[in-house]
């Protein structure tokens, strides 16, 4: 016979004996408690001061600032990889894009913009070679 702490056994209730005990958990070797994040670890470590020579004189930067100014110095010196990945980091932290700048665009800019589209519409068909063209040199 059951006894009365077994009373009302089924689904989600399972007998008194096999539940967790107060403060124990149900994957014990699970993440600890206090362990960090990959997101938080990398912001630790984005933040973490790093020396640094600046003109002869030492100085203390972020690491991300001390990735900054490398990826500059690199971008300066010739390094197009580099230049390309600054520009992108300012065109990404400006927030212009192709259509913010259509959108900043004046009525006269979008005129002379049209008229060169058409002009260069107009100078394509005209130098395309076509179809009866091809016909007649085979």
């Amino acid at each position: 016979m059951a006894d009365k702490s077994d009373k009302g056994v089924g689904y989600a209730r399972p007998p008194r004996h096999s539940r967790f005990k107060p403060g124990q958990s149900g994957n014990p070797r699970g993440r600890p408690k206090g362990s960090l994040n990959f997101a938080t670890d990398l912001k630790n470590t984005l933040l973490a001061p790093v020396a640094l020579n600046d003109g002869g004189k030492p100085r203390r930067v972020t690491t991300q600032k001390a990735a900054l100014l490398r990826l500059r110095e690199k971008a300066l010196k010739g390094d197009v990889k580099a230049l390309d990945k600054l520009l992108s980091y300012a065109m990404a932290l400006s927030g212009s894009s192709a259509e913010g700048a259509a959108k900043n665009r004046s009525v006269d800019d979008q005129a002379i913009l049209e008229a060169f589209r058409q002009q260069i519409l107009a100078d394509a068909v005209a130098t395309a070679p076509t179809q009866r063209d091809e016909e007649d040199a085979t």
